[in-house]
This record gives structure tokens, C-alpha cells and sequence, in this order.
């Protein structure tokens, strides 16, 4: 089974990239409204994390309607995933716009980095690619994927587009450590920050509800200094599109570990302004509140 998924990523990435590109949406869009038509496992949990987002008093005809372009959107990502290894540079500076992004080349010029703070929304691998294609260097962290192939395919996907790829588990020294050795270098550091894959991070206030999210952003920006940034991410009809927020104002007295949490809900808030202003492009398919 593992290798069949492995298989059809390689596939997607040799052949949509070939696809005119009407061809290829037409094809994603259906796909996505199979899916709403299926509402099997990954539709059913986006579903019920829309609702979150929007409130129980969202008619359902509106809300069955969001559901529908929540799936579209995130069909767009993977099309665009599929076809941003053969594109130019130009068109990577044109795939993405990023309000305020000028400041994150002016942390670099400073030689003081920065890091940033995004949800899984709109699409943050076209994000990764406009930094890139700035000339800015950028350092950032990937789920170690099963199986180890599909992996590696994703490392080369990524660094093809111009970005240091770090595994979140398995190194021989802490992601974390490196990354701090990064921002000295005054690279740009983005993590996604909206869900916890380590088991390890601390409980915050979403929504209203109790879910964990990651510390590394708020301990990499503490530990280091640097600028902490949040940014929205949605998409807009003919490009990625996203607003840096910050650099956010840090707490200087008491604990580490409660300035960690003091940051880390204070990003949660800031993720859930933008992903309550764009729910339809928030690719959250998994399990997210502790209490679902």
C-alpha cells in the first residue's frame, strides 16, 4: 500500500505538471466535489472543524456551500504542489503575495532573521517559493512522511523551490538547535503552527475549544530574539496570497516555560483572526480540539 501512495504522488508530480492548465483545474475541481459527494473520513473532520470556525448558526445550505469550497480549495493546493517544480522564477514571484513581506527582507538585511508563525491555509509552499525567490534564505521544518520515499520526494520537491528542509524527528541533534544556528545566519524560519505533530506542545484557547499547538515559534523567537511574525494565509483568484502580522510583542518576566505559553496562545489568536476571515481556505483535515 505504501508504495502505491508513493507512486501516485510521483505520479502527480510527473503528470499534472503536463496538463494544460484548464484541463488540470477542471480535473481537481471535480475530484474535490467527489469527495463532498463521498463526505468520507478527511470531508467529515474538515467539516466539523469549519463549524468550529464559523458557529453552529451558519444555515446549512451556506455552511454545505463553504464545506464544498473549503474541498475545492484544498484540491488547488495539491495542483499547485504538483505544478510548482516547473515553474520559473518569475512565475513564483507572481504566485504569491505576501502584504508586509518587505520587512522580513529587511530582518535579513539586518542580519537578525526572522520567524514566522503560519496556519495550514491557502497554500505556504507557493509562500516558501516567494521567499526563496526573493533571494531570501529560508530554513524550515517537514513532518518525516511515511513511507521514507514519499519522504524523500517531498524533501526534493522542497528544496527544489529554493528552501533548507529539516526533519521534524530522527536528526542527530534538535531541530530547534539548528534552527536557532539558522537564524543567526539570519535566514527566515516559517513554521506551521496550527496543529501539534509532536505530542509535546501546550494546550491554548481556539476557537473555543482546548487544542495544543507547537512551542518551536515561540521558543525559537525567545530563545533567539528574533522578530516573531503570524501571518494569514488564503488564496485570492489568480495567486496565493497572505499578511504578515507583527513582529509580535514578546513577555520578558517570568518562566521560560510560561512565556512559551503566554506566545503560543497569543499566536493561536492571531491564527484564528485570519483563518476566521478566510475558513474556506484553512486545509485542516485532521483531528484538531482535544474534546472532538
Amino acid at each position: 500500500m505504501s508504495s502505491l501512495v508513493e507512486l501516485g504522488y510521483a505520479t502527480g508530480w510527473r503528470v499534472v505538471r503536463a496538463l494544460p492548465k484548464p484541463v488540470a483545474r477542471a480535473l481537481f475541481t471535480g475530484i474535490a466535489d467527489r469527495a463532498v459527494r463521498k463526505r468520507g473520513t478527511g470531508t467529515a473532520r474538515l467539516a466539523g472543524n469549519l463549524r468550529r470556525v464559523v458557529g453552529p448558526d451558519l444555515p446549512a445550505a451556506e455552511f454545505d456551500a463553504l464545506v464544498r469550497r473549503a474541498m475545492r480549495s484544498y484540491a488547488r493546493y495539491w495542483l499547485e504542489v504538483f505544478r510548482l517544480p516547473s515553474q520559473s522564477r518569475e512565475q513564483h514571484l507572481r504566485g504569491f503575495r505576501l502584504a508586509r513581506g518587505e520587512l522580513l527582507a529587511e530582518d535579513v538585511a539586518a542580519g537578525r532573521g526572522a520567524v514566522v508563525a503560519l496556519p495550514h491555509g491557502g497554500n505556504w509552499d507557493a509562500a516558501g517559493a516567494w521567499v526563496a525567490a526573493n533571494g531570501l534564505p529560508i530554513t524550515t521544518v517537514a513532518e518525516r512522511l511515511k513511507p521514507e520515499g514519499l519522504y524523500e520526494r517531498f524533501l526534493a520537491f522542497r528544496r527544489g523551490l529554493g528552501m533548507e528542509i529539516l526533519p521534524a524527528t530522527g536528526s542527530d541533534r534538535p531541530v530547534l538547535d539548528v534552527l536557532g544556528e539558522r537564524i543567526a545566519k539570519a535566514h527566515v524560519v516559517p513554521i506551521l503552527a496550527d496543529r501539534d505533530l509532536s505530542a509535546r506542545g501546550v494546550p491554548v484557547e481556539f476557537f473555543g475549544g482546548r487544542t495544543r499547538m507547537p512551542v518551536g515559534p515561540a521558543l525559537l523567537a525567545l530563545r533567539t530574539g528574533a522578530p516573531l511574525y503570524v501571518v494569514d494565509m488564503w488564496y485570492e483568484p489568480d495567486a496565493a496570497a497572505g499578511h504578515l502580522h507583527g513582529p509580535l510583542t514578546l513577555p520578558v518576566g517570568g518562566s521560560l516555560d510560561d512565556r512559551v505559553r503566554s506566545v503560543t496562545q497569543l499566536i493561536a489568536d492571531h491564527l484564528a483572526r485570519g483563518i476566521a476571515a478566510h475558513p474556506e481556505d484553512w486545509h485542516m483535515l485532521q483531528r484538531m480540539w482535544v474534546n472532538d
